[in-house]
């Protein structure tokens, strides 16, 4: 989807107001369904992919979303070492990782299964679990934990 200024700019404040509106209700990680509408909202409409990261408290409450990385059409670098740091930064406990396949497939690739790993083994480390990690499609996001892979 490509979409003109004006439109840009619309999209932009609706994300805006939607990610107050979760700070301020207190986005539970235990609502699935709302994670998933709040991550779909950030990334489906984008032409790059994004990986972000939804930092959470102890009570599993969104204490911030960073898209922390940007790549092409089809992959983005993603550093282990900047999502501990961050983590570490707002002192979360637990993180629930997103990610955009701007194609629209949202069946998680070889390498989305790889950095997982590579994420969860270092955020272990630090006790910061590691509860989701989704990939959002143009009208779908799969979970990695109700599909087994976490």
């Amino acid at each position: 989807m490509i979409f003109n200024a004006d439109q840009n700019a619309i999209i932009n404040q609706a994300l805006s107001i939607i990610a107050n509106a979760f700070h301020r209700e207190n986005l539970h990680a235990t609502s699935p369904h709302s994670v998933k509408k709040f991550c779909q909202l950030q990334l489906a409409h984008l032409e790059h992919e994004v990986f972000g990261v939804l930092f959470l408290d102890n009570q599993h409450r969104l204490i911030e979303f960073r898209k922390m990385f940007r790549g092409g059409i089809s992959s983005s670098s993603v550093h282990p070492r900047e999502v501990a740091k961050e983590a570490l930064l707002t002192n979360s406990s637990a993180v629930i990782f997103t990610h955009n396949h701007p194609i629209g497939a949202v069946s998680p690739s070889d390498a989305d299964k790889a950095i997982t790993k590579r994420l969860v083994d270092a955020l272990e480390i630090l006790e910061i679990r590691v509860l989701d990690h989704l990939v959002v499609g143009h009208d779908d996001v799969v979970s990695f934990a109700e599909i087994g892979l976490l």
